[in-house]
């Protein structure tokens, strides 16, 4: 979990990288950036809140 930071970083340089090869100006794949922040963020925050939730268990067993 410590290096989930480095996905949405990944997945936008892979974004860019698919946006210059098709010759697809970076202000108008603005979208796919702002889609790739939101489903990384909703990820974190998901897998974050799974730790949370079960951290008590991991101290009582």
């Amino acid at each position: 979990m410590a290096r989930l930071f480095l996905l949405p970083i990944i997945l936008s340089l892979f974004w860019a990288l698919f946006l210059y090869l098709n010759g697809v100006p970076l202000k108008q794949g603005k979208k796919g950036f702002i889609y790739i922040i939101a489903i990384s963020a909703t990820l974190m925050l998901s897998l974050g809140f799974l730790l949370w939730l079960t951290a008590g268990q991991n101290l009582r067993g």
